[in-house]
């Protein structure tokens, strides 16, 4: 079983091809880094999730933070998913496995009495050092990129703070 990473501690290095070429954990020193995982490109859910962090894209920017979607879906599909939605963050493809085991996120689950490993939806807020600020588990889509996007300094505001 996975270990489960904690808040506060040093977030697992990793380097995976993405959207935007190879990209690794150091490549986002100095800046905040929302690192989520999700199951499978263009399903209703996970395409729910990327649209609403795309469409916070400038305020995570904003705020100093970069947001990266991984799944071990390959490359290639990443690419037609975020052209197809027009998406605005960064998709990562972790086909080996490597990063979503060091991160906990490959899990045992059960579907109509089936049981199966698959990418449970979690997310992680990893500060400028590298150390996880706040983790997500069991996230649900609804609601969940403002979440995230709150808990970055300045976040507080709320849209009327914002004209």
């Amino acid at each position: 079983m996975a270990k489960v990473l904690q808040d506060g501690e040093k977030a697992p290095d990793f380097s995976m091809p993405s959207t935007t070429g190879q990209i690794e954990l150091k490549d986002f020193s100095g800046s905040y880094l929302v690192l989520y995982f999700y199951p499978k490109d263009d399903t209703p859910g996970c395409t729910s999730e990327a649209k609403d962090f795309s469409a916070l894209i400038d305020a995570f920017a904003d705020r100093n933070a970069k947001v990266v979607g991984v799944s071990r879906d390959p490359l290639s599909k990443h690419e037609k998913f975020s052209a197809k939605h027009d998406l605005k963050v960064i998709l990562a493809s972790d086909e080996s496995g490597e990063t979503t085991e060091m991160y906990g996120t490959w899990i045992e689950k059960n579907m109509y009495g089936k049981t199966y490993m698959g990418i449970a939806r979690q997310t992680f807020l990893i500060g400028p050092d590298g150390s996880i600020i706040k983790s997500w588990k069991k996230v649900r889509v609804k609601g969940h990129a403002e979440d995230v996007l709150s808990h970055l300094p300045d976040g507080t505001k709320t849209s009327q703070d914002k004209v």
